[in-house]
């Protein structure tokens, strides 16, 4: 293996890898991963409404994930923009929006055709970026740290990069290697990221794509396997690593890191799911004790569909007309379940515990 920081690394090494990517540890490893990805995928069967899961947590992901790029909103304005229809949220918050739209976008896109390809890859990349740009064709694309420092230089011509693409797909579906397939989630993340096949954005769609080959798989049947919480949280790890496979062909410890990302983010999901569904059980109960008006039950679900709920959201839904909307929605709030806020020329309602769950955080705060 020839390798330079500062030239094109052309001689990326084709998939399967040559090294030994099923050691000892990263079989135990890969175990507990299968485990507790099961327990999510059964966990999400469990929740009334898959929308609360669609939006709640891909609306997280795609907050963290473009973080990592620093891309950075917060969650108030994000859950905002994602619910109103106003215009006036910085650039930054678009962005972010735009990678949800993106995996929701693949996701379906996934489900219709069942092909995971680099014209799929090309159609992510296009969504988050909002261009209309393809694979990179420019020379002296090059990886630099915060200092200026070149710490990578990916391969070059767009021809071999849609060649090693085509190496990527080709491993994706070629199951006679007899690798265990989140071990194989690990190896397509970082080919993916080692082609580095767009000038920006690579990041992003890597992890959409990752997500979405846990799909084709169908140990997921949602995306909502929230990654990034826990690659900000081990950033400089996860760049280390990286690294270290393209250097040193070290595998084995990028292999048990993305492993161990799964199986804690699976854990952490299922936790924030149990919170959902005891939030909404509560809601329920506290309605049916203390109603003044009735409120029927599939409002009470709307309104965790996502953060902020308005009265078009049960009219869109055909649950109600707009007057016994927006009586169901003050009501709510005179319970103290949702809080009315003005957003451009909207009136939105918080649900102040879903908010809290996602982030953290009350409203405002």
């Amino acid at each position: 293996m020839s390798f330079n920081l500062i030239k094109p690394y052309n001689d990326l090494p084709l998939l399967p890898p040559k090294a030994d990517v099923e050691t000892k540890e990263i079989l135990k490893k890969a175990i507990s991963a299968n485990r507790a990805l099961a327990e999510l995928k059964g966990s999400a069967n469990l929740i009334p409404n898959p929308e609360i899961l669609l939006n709640a947590i891909t609306l997280q992901e795609a907050k963290s994930s473009s973080e990592i790029e620093n891309v950075v909103t917060t969650n108030d304005r994000l859950f905002k923009a994602f619910s109103t229809k106003a215009d006036h949220f910085d650039d930054y918050t678009k962005e972010v929006l735009r990678y949800r739209e993106a995996l929701w976008e693949g996701f379906n896109e996934l489900k219709s055709r069942g092909i995971l390809s680099t014209n799929l890859f090309v159609k992510i990349y296009q969504k988050i970026k909002e261009t209309d740009a393809g694979i990179r064709n420019t020379p002296d694309t090059k990886l630099v740290d915060d200092k200026g420092k070149v710490i990578y230089t990916p391969p070059e011509d767009e021809k071999r990069i849609r060649d090693f693409l085509q190496n990527l797909e080709k491993f994706i579906y070629d199951n006679s290697d007899g690798i265990d397939p989140l071990i194989k989630s690990a190896i397509i993340h970082y080919q993916f990221e080692a082609i580095h096949p767009f000038t920006d954005g690579n990041g992003r769609t890597g992890r959409i794509v990752f997500i979405l080959y846990l799909i084709l798989i169908k140990y997921l049947e949602l995306p909502i396997l929230y990654l990034s919480r826990y690659i900000i949280e081990n950033k400089n790890k996860y760049y280390h690593l990286l690294k270290a496979v393209t250097e040193n062909n070290d595998w084995e410890p990028w292999i048990l890191y993305l492993l161990n990302c799964i199986e804690s983010t699976s854990n952490q999901t299922i936790q924030q799911i149990e919170k959902i569904k005891q939030s909404l059980k509560d809601t329920i109960n506290t309605v049916r004790t203390l109603q003044q008006s009735p409120v029927p039950k599939e409002v009470l679900e709307l309104i965790y569909v996502q953060p902020y709920s308005k009265s078009e959201f049960i009219i869109n839904k055909g649950i109600a007309k707009r007057k016994a909307a927006e009586r169901y929605l003050k009501e709510l709030e005179r319970l103290s379940i949702l809080k009315s806020e003005k957003v451009g020329k909207e009136i939105v309602y918080v649900n102040l515990a879903l908010f809290k769950i996602l982030s953290g955080k009350n409203p405002g705060s």
